[in-house]
């Protein structure tokens, strides 16, 4: 450990972004503390890596749990000056397929985990006027398609909380990030929620599902090239508040926001007569 390394407190360490970003963190001199359901996942790491890392069983939905997690990081290092609000998981079908307890789950991973998290980490940064928190977000953080309704609204949700939390902040020394990649090689599909479907939203929800399952291994980035893009943007002297990591992700966000604008205009009249 040298002056300049950093502690960081990762959600979702054990697979996809998450191990990845754990890996680099270390590799280059960092301490982790990280965190997952399944912590017995990183220990391999923690054979190669040793007291640098510090792996944490803790469900982001159990708000006692991340409190304790966040509790053992700083008994551990000392501080905390990178929190990586990573887990999370996709709910696939149409609006109204989706059931009511599948639609609450994903919410209470995606968004009220992502909550817990930051009401247990606040403290520290706020304490030590530093801190960069990384908010997971996605292509979906700003755009929609047939059958990611539930899963895209978790990930506005996120984004819409993180642009208050951005201003609250920031005259505290702490900067917020929105990190939006592109589809990468995780296990992410395979771990879907899939709705039980109905027939009339065959040609919209099936259609994309059927799209998806047709993609190619380069049309998925790789989790390992996500996280040294986080590095370096954790490092830099000024960082974004969005993160697109992808062209196809820039792109597909840029075609919503054109959308938007071209609203705007079309009802300028409209807006302008209310």
């Amino acid at each position: 450990m040298t002056d300049e390394a950093k502690t960081w407190f990762i959600t979702g360490a054990t697979s996809g972004i998450g191990r990845e970003l754990t890996t680099a963190a270390l590799r280059r001199g960092d301490n982790v503390a990280a965190l997952a359901r399944k912590a017995d996942g990183l220990d391999d790491l923690a054979r190669r890596f040793g007291t640098t890392l510090l792996t944490v069983p803790a469900d982001v939905r159990d708000e006692a749990a991340v409190q304790t997690a966040v509790q053992r990081t700083v008994e551990t290092f000392g501080r905390i000056d990178v929190v990586a609000n990573n887990a999370g998981y996709g709910l696939f079908g149409a609006v109204e397929e989706a059931g009511d307890a599948q639609a609450r789950a994903v919410f209470d991973t995606n968004v009220f985990g992502v909550l817990n998290v930051l009401r247990a980490t606040l403290p520290v940064l706020r304490a030590q006027r530093s801190g960069h928190i990384l908010q997971g977000s996605s292509v979906y953080g700003q755009s929609a398609h047939p059958g990611v309704g539930l899963l895209s609204a978790t990930k506005y949700a996120v984004e819409g909380l993180s642009d208050a939390l951005a201003a609250e902040v920031a005259p505290l020394g702490i900067r917020v990030t929105i990190v939006q990649p592109r589809f990468t090689a995780t296990g992410f599909l395979s771990n879907l929620d899939v709705a039980t479907a109905k027939p009339d939203y065959d040609g919209t929800v099936r259609a994309v599902q059927q799209a998806i399952g047709e993609l190619t291994a380069t049309d998925f980035a790789d989790a390992g090239d996500i996280a040294a893009a986080l590095l370096g943007v954790v490092d830099a002297d000024a960082a974004p508040l969005r993160l697109a990591l992808g062209t196809a992700s820039a792109e597909s966000m840029r075609t919503a926001l054109q959308a938007r604008l071209r609203d705007l205009d079309e009802t300028a009249a409209v807006t302008a007569a209310v």
